[in-house]
């Protein structure tokens, strides 16, 4: 009896080494282990036998069947996946109409206060004779523009049957925050733009501008008329 559980024995282990050199298709059977019920436990990694321990179990007849079972290996592989996670915006539109409606009216505020309290110095001359106002103003209004256009904007500007605006699209227009900001920088722009001019044509006439360019920062309409009206009553038409 002895000597016929040795030949078994034996026989199942040259089986076993026999297995540990044959090659599995790569990543098929990986960390997977093959069970022998009473005899073997092979544990397979990388195609290859690694590890034959015996298996004890309560059966009395040690000759049974030997069936093998593949049986995956659970394993903890951390996962290296991105984790793809929106990230919010910084700023809401109304905060950023709301900053950029404040930053456009504080970048022109110098070049008025200059023409206003030293029209006649060497560095207000040279500073209004610059175009960075406008390129900077230009780009605000550019950006505000661009998060502030919808499919209506077009059908809202020109409403009417005769492709003209009308009040109550321009209304709905600007019921968005980003429009009316956009409409305040582009306001911005061109009563500078008026202002400067005003300032210029009062250097080359000698005539006073202050209290025009102080009305062109808000009223630019009236600024321009008010200038008009000085430049006639000191006789420099």
């Amino acid at each position: 009896m002895a000597l016929l559980c040795y030949a078994c024995c034996s026989q199942i282990s040259a089986m076993a080494h026999r297995s540990s050199l044959t090659k599995f298709p790569a990543g098929a059977i990986e960390g997977r282990t093959v069970v022998a019920p009473g005899v073997l436990n092979i544990e397979l990694s990388s195609g290859r036998v690694t590890r034959i321990a015996h298996v004890m179990r309560s059966s009395s007849s040690f000759m049974g069947d030997i069936g093998f079972i593949l049986r995956p290996r659970v394993a903890r592989i951390p996962s290296r996946r991105k984790c793809l996670i929106p990230v919010a915006s910084w700023f809401t539109s109304s905060q950023i109409a709301s900053n950029v409606f404040t930053l456009g009216t504080a970048a022109v505020l110098p070049f008025y206060t200059l023409m206003v309290v030293a029209p006649k110095a060497e560095f207000t001359k040279k500073t209004m004779e610059s175009s960075i106002p406008y390129v900077i103003l230009g780009a605000l209004y550019a950006y505000l523009l661009y998060f502030s256009w919808t499919p209506d904007t077009l059908p809202l500007m020109f409403a009417s049957k005769y492709w003209l605006p009308e009040l109550q699209g321009i209304a709905k227009m600007f019921s968005n925050e980003m429009t009316l900001a956009s409409a305040w920088i582009h306001l911005l722009a061109i009563d500078l733009f008026a202002a400067r001019q005003v300032y210029h044509d009062g250097l080359n006439n000698e005539i006073e501008t202050r209290h025009s360019v102080s009305l062109c920062l808000l009223f630019c309409p009236i600024g321009i008329v008010t200038h008009i009206l000085t430049k006639a009553v000191s006789g420099k038409n």
